[in-house]
């Protein structure tokens, strides 16, 4: 961004803009999914990202630019939140949601590695004319995927989950994400901190990233075989430990530790909790739901964040993020002991 000529306080309001516009779209989705037609609209929202990487291209004012980027956040929201519905919609979804999630980690891992040589050889405009190219590769794909609509939401849920079970896991959803944005709004400056130099910080994000796959990869191996209750209380949990090592006085040693750890944990996690959230209901509306509450997380996060920064530094926002995952943790605990009766036929 500073390329076009943005500061990076500016940079970073327009990340934070496309993220509510891919928000707000979740969040809209989860209400009206049952009503559209998925190829439809994936068509729609896959148009919208490919012309708003095109419109970017050249753009130098903030305000059109933020609008731009709000807009194509809109079009991503779309695509994110009915691929995820399509996987709870799988026999397998755990072993789905796994791939997914290695994918995206893995197309992020390259993207981090290539973008350097990438902003040197074609600069940023080049980038988001390949960007926009990548997301029109997307019209291809999208004749091979369930047309949804009516034909995956009529008739009655097949599940017998009370609404309350539900509506509690969405809620460890939220809290949970909202420990993720709070996790990772300030974690490079938290290595900066521990005195360690912003590439050392950045190869130590790399590394967790790689980790994350394969804790990811993990849910695709292993599935369900130990259940979901042992996969989650390991990484949800282990997840409030690995940030809690970045309180007080620490070194390289113990933020890269804490980091790897967090990121492996974490990506462990997320199949198992969607596929929670697809097996309460047999037409896909929970998981719905459970997206756009993983991004109102993402958002609400570092807007906590902020402002626990000004009360009691790293350590308020490191501490506070500790204990919203073991309230996750508890809030899980209902409606996974109920699916776990329910697979028993207890």
């Amino acid at each position: 961004m500073q390329n076009l000529g943005f500061t990076e306080v500016q940079a970073g309001e327009i990340a934070s803009i496309e993220m509510f516009g891919l928000a707000t779209t979740t969040v809209l989705l989860s209400m009206i999914s049952s009503r559209i037609r998925w190829r439809k609209f994936l068509l729609g929202c896959i148009a919208i990202c490919t012309i708003g990487n095109l419109a970017s291209v050249g753009q130098s004012d903030f305000s059109t630019l933020a609008a731009i980027r709000f807009v194509t956040g809109l079009g991503s929201g779309g695509i994110i939140s009915l691929t995820f519905t399509m996987m709870g919609l799988t026999e397998r979804s755990d072993r789905n949601f796994g791939y997914i999630i290695v994918w995206v980690l893995t197309y992020g891992a390259l993207g981090l590695l290539a973008m350097p040589k990438a902003y040197e050889l074609v600069g940023m405009n080049g980038v988001l004319v390949f960007f926009a190219a990548f997301c029109a590769a997307g019209f291809y794909f999208v004749r091979f995927l369930p047309d949804g609509g009516a034909a995956y939401h009529s008739g009655e849920d097949s599940s017998n989950f009370t609404a309350t079970l539900k509506r509690v896991s969405l809620l460890a959803i939220l809290v949970y994400n909202i420990g993720i944005g709070l996790v990772w709004a300030y974690l490079f400056l938290v290595g900066i901190e521990a005195g360690m130099a912003e590439q050392s910080v950045a190869n130590a994000l790399m590394i967790s990233q790689i980790l994350g796959i394969a804790g990811a990869f993990l849910a695709v191996i292993f599935e369900v075989r130990f259940g979901r209750l042992l996969p989650l209380g390991v990484g949800v949990l282990g997840g409030a430990v690995s940030v809690y090592m970045l309180v007080g006085e620490i070194g390289a040693d113990r933020f890269w530790l804490a980091v790897c750890a967090f990121n492996f944990l974490w990506n462990l996690s997320m199949p198992y909790l969607l596929a929670t959230l697809a097996d309460f209901d047999s037409r896909g509306h929970v998981v719905v739901h459970g997206v756009s509450m993983q991004f109102i997380g993402y958002a609400v996060g570092p807007f906590l964040a902020a402002r626990l920064l000004g009360v009691g530094g790293f350590d308020a926002i490191n501490i506070s993020a500790s204990v919203l995952f073991v309230g996750a943790a508890i809030l899980l605990i209902p409606g996974l002991l109920a699916q776990h009766r329910a697979m028993s036929g207890a």
